[in-house]
């Protein structure tokens, strides 16, 4: 018998583009795919909810915990062979996951043995919470199953998805974890190389004799095709069946049923061990799939490329197919290397930082690593953040080439490439002492970070900084709660207007942690913050640091320590609140008011506090912050020298301009005597900047159609959700007092498709309008009058792209 669960199935073959677009593939795949061949993204929507309704099982009283378990497990008393308790009145589906049902009693018989409620759970009655909630989380996942196999219409698919509903059905009732590994299908890895070491290999035979930013592209284009293939919905053996061969046909129906049974399935039911496709499978399966993912993700591009992002679409649309094709004759070459388990090639010098897992000696000026003390990784409540062995290049494994970097891509087509000879000799000049101009020989005496003087103490181990945090379920050192308890004198002197028993309970709360600054074995100084891994963001609770260690650059190292520690765990948002005396820091270290992370993935989860101020950081997961002064500032002194080298290669000086005295108003910049032998090159012209604006050619139709995709744009964006619709007169009663020509987004939509706008100044007027409005009415603190500000920078970004803003 299969209760109300409520639980929305994923379904084999529906999709989603929020996984693809969060690691570079937005826009790229999408739509619908089934058993019939169509392949996509697996859905991480339903993922999700599967996972909320999780948590609010695991949220519920123990009787009714008792009593969802009860219909699963066999009745307990003698000679009884009932496998299941069932209700003498079967409950009422409900629509609704979290919709109250009534419980039955411990008394109430099963309608198949008779036997009360309470035998089918006296085995349970032992058991932990842990222990009952993973039966729970099986429990939801057998459900899942079985309304995915009843809507499967493949019939091999359908029997895998029963095997691994009779097999989760037997560990709950026998109270075992559940394992796929023992059955005739083996276990993972199922060949060698794996598709993830043979891309990499193929990244390398191609590209490793390509300028940096090359390499770099096609590194990133073959980590999104792994996460495509990660998260692809392969052919059903039936569909393959007509399209292949007899003996081909049986291998990829085993290729299938691992993948299923290994890969697809444990996405959404995590009572199994999940792999990941690119990591246990190797070339076989990849023959067999390529042709037909590298087809609908070529379709998809040309389908869709008219809503990516214009980097991405620079990055998809340029290089993605050559990838492939490249990619392509190798995978069904019947002599590529890339296959070779003793596949090695040594990247070029200028490359070899980005060798992933390169453990070179630290030198000074090279990144850091993070490191796990010995005697603490067990109990997991310290964490080391002193400098150690290794560098830091390749921390962000699963990232994709962003937008910043697709930009400076195109900016570098443009710009000639200056030698790699060249700039090593630069590198050795300003790093050879004997070559440096000053007193000091150093290579940046003047205006030194207010960080440079901690990195000294801590590369010296006078200072050292730890991750630190309580814990009710592990045994916490000693040391580790001398550190806590010295960071709670801190925050209580140095914040004395927050109460010391709310200091104290967060602190000590094992839900938070504290970045600790340690000196002479003392804790002077820390951060307190609260990470929410599945919202994305950190939320910032305390910073302070000792009154007498005050002005040395404490406080920026200790931030920049925090940014690099996140990176590692994949979280690369800040909320904080900041009063008055705090906002001036913040802002130093990357914090803005303009809260660009969207409302509703922190809204319910930060604290408030009143008198505060939110504001919010984004870290760029490729910048290690603790090197980031010193690298600026090398990168200033190279150009420096670059400067000086060209000036020394034109010594021509050519006299001044005469022409304005002549009455000339301006001339083009290339005209100047000189300015083309320097190296400068005009800048290039876009296309749609040559052209003339839809107004200026009279062109009334194509004037509405741009100004329809400029307003879909701006609909479309975080900020502009409070102007979607006119503001509701019962809400905001005195609105229409204080504004006398409201306007909002849905009238304008509604003026484009009656042809009101004849001409760009009238829509350009009505968008202003909004936005003065707003802050007509809201205040400058109010979360309203930040979006405006946001929305209205957007819209003069996009109209001026189009060619449509000339102020």
């Amino acid at each position: 018998m299969m209760s109300s669960s409520g639980v929305t199935t994923p379904e084999p073959g529906t999709s989603s583009t929020e996984e693809a677009a969060r690691t570079g593939v937005g826009g790229v795949v999408s739509s619908q795919a089934s058993s019939q061949g169509d392949q996509v993204p697996r859905p991480n929507n339903n993922v999700q909810r599967i996972q909320q309704r999780k948590k609010q099982v695991f949220n519920w009283p123990h009787s009714k915990k008792f009593l969802k378990l009860a219909i699963y497990s066999a009745c307990q008393a003698d000679t009884c062979k009932c496998n299941g308790w069932k209700a003498p009145t079967p409950l009422a589906r409900s629509p609704r996951a979290d919709a109250s049902q009534p419980l039955a009693n411990f008394t109430d018989p099963c309608r198949s043995c008779t036997h009360d409620l309470r035998s089918h759970v006296t085995h349970l009655e032992s058991l932990d919470e842990n222990e009952l909630n993973k039966l729970l989380g099986m429990v939801v996942d057998v459900e899942n199953i079985f309304m995915a196999m009843h809507k499967e219409e493949d019939e091999e698919t359908k029997r895998v998805y029963y095997y691994l509903f009779k097999l989760l059905r037997k560990c709950i009732m026998t109270k075992t974890t559940p394992s796929t590994s023992e059955g005739p299908l083996g276990q993972p890895p199922f060949e060698t190389p794996s598709i993830h070491r043979a891309v990499s290999n193929f990244v390398l035979l191609k590209f490793a004799n390509t300028t940096q930013r090359e390499y770099s592209t096609m590194s990133d284009l073959a980590k999104m095709f792994l996460h495509c293939l990660n998260h692809w919905n392969f052919e059903s053996p039936s569909v393959k069946k007509n399209t292949v061969s007899n003996e081909d046909f049986s291998l990829y129906k085993i290729h299938f049923t691992r993948w299923l049974v290994f890969c697809h399935i444990p996405a959404f039911c995590d009572s199994f061990p999940h792999s990941e496709t690119t990591q246990v499978f190797g070339r076989s399966l990849l023959r067999y799939v390529f042709r037909s993912v590298r087809r609908q993700l070529k379709e998809k591009i040309k389908n869709e490329k008219s809503r990516m992002p214009m980097e991405k679409r620079y990055l998809v649309l340029n290089n993605f197919p050559r990838f492939l094709a490249q990619l392509e004759d190798e995978v069904y070459s019947p002599n590529s290397p890339i296959w070779d388990v003793d596949f090695k090639l040594e990247l070029p010098p200028h490359l070899a930082h980005l060798q992933p897992g390169a453990t070179n000696a630290r030198r000074p000026g090279e990144f850091e690593k993070l490191m796990v003390l010995p005697n603490d990784k067990d109990q997991f409540t310290t964490i080391n953040l002193t400098p150690g062995v290794g560098k830091k290049h390749a921390r962000s494994e699963t990232g994709t080439l962003s937008d910043q970097h697709a930009k400076r891509a195109r900016l570098e087509d443009s710009i000639e490439d200056i030698s790699d000879q060249t700039i090593a000799q630069i590198i050795a000049t300003i790093n050879d002492p004997s070559c440096m101009a000053g007193p000091e020989h150093s290579v940046f005496p003047e205006n030194a970070p207010r960080d440079a003087a901690v990195k000294v103490e801590e590369s010296k181990g006078l200072i050292r900084f730890h991750v630190v945090g309580n814990s009710l379920s592990q045994s916490v050192s000693k040391q580790t709660m001398l550190w806590l308890i010295a960071l709670q004198n801190v925050f209580s002197h140095q914040l004395p207007r927050m109460p010391k028993e709310y200091i104290t309970r967060l602190v000590f709360d094992p839900k938070h942690r504290t970045l600790a600054l340690i000196k002479d074995n003392r804790a002077i100084g820390g951060i307190c913050f609260r990470m929410f891994p599945e919202q994305g963001f950190t939320e910032i609770v305390f910073l302070a640091v000792t009154s007498n260690e005050q002005v040395k650059g404490y406080g920026t190292h200790l931030m920049n320590h925090l940014k690099d520690y996140h990176i590692r765990k994949n979280v690369l948002h800040f909320l904080t609140f900041g009063d008055e005396f705090a906002i001036g820091y913040f802002k130093k270290q990357g914090f803005s008011k303009d809260i660009r992370l969207p409302r509703q993935f922190y809204q319910g989860y930060i604290k408030d506090y009143e008198g505060a101020a939110l504001m919010h950081c984004e870290i760029d997961p490729r910048i290690v912050y603790t090197e980031f002064t010193a690298v600026v500032r090398k990168q200033k002194e190279i150009i420096k020298k670059l400067i000086e080298q060209r000036q020394q290669e034109v010594q021509k000086v050519h006299p001044g301009l005469t022409c304005f005295r002549d009455g000339v108003r301006s001339i083009p910049v290339e005209s100047i005597p000189g300015i083309l032998e320097t190296g400068w090159k005009p800048a290039a012209r876009s296309t749609r900047a040559l052209q003339h604006s839809p107004e200026e050619s009279h062109d009334h139709e194509t004037l509405q159609q741009t100004l329809r995709q400029v307003l879909n744009t701006i609909k479309g964006h975080n900020s502009a959700w409070p102007f979607l619709k006119p503001v509701d007169k019962n809400e905001v009663p005195d609105y229409y007092e204080h504004i006398k020509f409201p306007m909002d987004l849905k009238t304008m939509a509604d003026r484009i498709k009656s042809h009101y706008y004849v001409s760009r100044r009238l829509f350009i007027a009505d968008m202003t309008r909004i936005f003065t409005n707003c802050r007509l009415y809201n205040s400058p603190d109010t979360e309203y009058y930040r979006c405006a500000t946001v929305l209205e920078k957007y819209f003069q970004t996009k109209m001026k792209e189009l060619g449509l803003w000339d102020k």
